[in-house]
């Protein structure tokens, strides 16, 4: 019966700490899927002087695919300046991410106990960037 309790105690303690590595080891597909788009639509404004059409389907800096993350981009009307956002699926539901021209990193939304933050990407619990 002691066996059973200690066994317990310990599952109560390690299953929360487990998903939250398991979370953690997610969030770099948003955060690299980001950094990846602006290297991209860095690249496209250099070629082109503008941001305009870099964003869609089968430009350089489409949006990606992604099991956890829902990309978008939104280029501004006058093709200066862009957004960018990774907003969570699935297991990562509460998380969004985002990144603009001028590589100022955003956590919009992210599950209770996460924090947000205007100046980084938080990538671990209490806020942690």
């Amino acid at each position: 019966m002691v066996t059973v309790a200690i066994v317990a105690i310990l599952a109560a303690v390690a299953l929360p700490m487990y998903k939250d590595y398991i979370i953690r080891g997610h969030i770099p597909q948003a955060t690299n899927g980001l950094s990846d788009m602006r290297i991209k639509l860095e690249q496209f404004f250099q070629d082109n002087r503008t941001y305009a059409g870099a964003c869609a389907a089968g430009a350089p800096a489409a949006p990606p695919t992604n099991p956890d993350f829902t990309f978008t981009c939104n280029v501004a009307a006058n093709g200066m300046s862009y957004g960018l956002k990774a907003e969570g699926i699935g297991t990562m539901t509460g998380f969004t991410y985002e990144l603009n021209e001028a590589n100022v990193k955003k956590t919009f939304a992210s599950p209770s106990g996460w924090g947000t933050s205007n100046t980084c990407w938080v990538i671990g619990k209490g806020g942690r960037c």
